[in-house]
């Protein structure tokens, strides 16, 4: 089995791209689909972008910040039906009107706690892209991630 976290989220952001492209309205309008994974150079917690289809996107997003930096410091899913209506949301593309970014947990930190990753980041055209169906197959591919890549 390939372990190399490039090559597999590479192929699972295709995956999702391509997955998303094939579904009935809303899923149709997925805009980007992607990763962001724990930047390991950086002395404060922080993602840098990985592996994604879709338009040009934000390099770094700390911790804390917009849909994504949320999802890593609270280590839970976000499902955002309307991003306008986000403290704080980061818009790198102003079509996107719903989000969902899944926090991948792997590996333990001092304490014994499993440390945020990476996340899966998938925005969508249509306001409410999203749901719960969505929220648990993304959770389920989070933590296949997290077992297959070499964190």
């Amino acid at each position: 089995m390939l372990t190399n976290c490039a090559s597999n989220l590479a192929n699972a952001a295709s995956l999702l791209w391509h997955a998303y492209k094939s579904l009935p309205a809303p899923s149709n309008e997925v805009n980007w689909a992607g990763f962001y994974v724990l930047d390991p150079s950086s002395s404060k917690p922080q993602l840098i972008l990985g592996p994604f289809q879709g338009k040009v996107a934000c390099q770094t997003i700390d911790f804390g910040r917009g849909v994504c930096g949320t999802a890593a410091a609270s280590r839970t899913t976000q499902l955002v039906a309307d991003v306008e209506q986000f403290p704080g949301h980061i818009a790198c593309d102003g079509d996107s009107k719903s989000e969902i970014v899944v926090p991948i947990l792997a590996g333990r930190d001092g304490s014994g706690t499993k440390r945020v990753v990476a996340i899966i980041d998938v925005d969508c055209a249509a306001l409410n892209g999203f749901d719960e169906l969505d929220k648990e197959y993304l959770e389920e591919l989070a933590e296949l991630l997290s077992k297959s890549c070499d964190w």
